[in-house]
């Protein structure tokens, strides 16, 4: 199972960069969605083919598929925007997709640490 831990950690660590970078640093729109892109095939590759027969987990990997292909839509929308301050709540935006991911991957990892002690 430890195997699996390192990979949840691994997306955690992807996905505090990235929520890093989007909201410290004047970030390009493609290739925020260009890194976007790379989460979502990591998830895919990595995460997904987890075998796991808790259906909680399997329910956390179903919300974060729903929220990685809802964070590829935000990024298209902040591509979009016109204006500084719309650009500035779609980040938000993302910033706060990002979060809900993070806790979602704590969530998964939580048990194990439990079961650690």
């Amino acid at each position: 199972m430890s195997l699996n831990r390192e990979k949840y950690l691994a997306l955690v660590t992807l996905l505090e960069q990235l929520r890093s970078d989007a909201t410290t640093t004047p970030i390009i729109a493609s290739e925020l969605r260009q890194r976007v892109a790379s989460l979502q095939q990591f998830f895919g590759q990595e995460i997904v083919p987890l075998a796991d027969e808790n259906w909680r987990v399997q329910s956390y990997q179903t919300e974060m598929s729903k929220q990685l292909r809802l964070l590829a839509i935000d990024v298209m929308f902040l591509q979009g925007a016109r204006q500084a301050s719309t650009a500035q709540t779609r980040l938000q935006t993302i910033s706060d997709r990002l979060t809900t991911l993070i806790q979602y991957c704590d969530a998964i990892l939580q048990p194990e640490a439990e079961g650690e002690k």
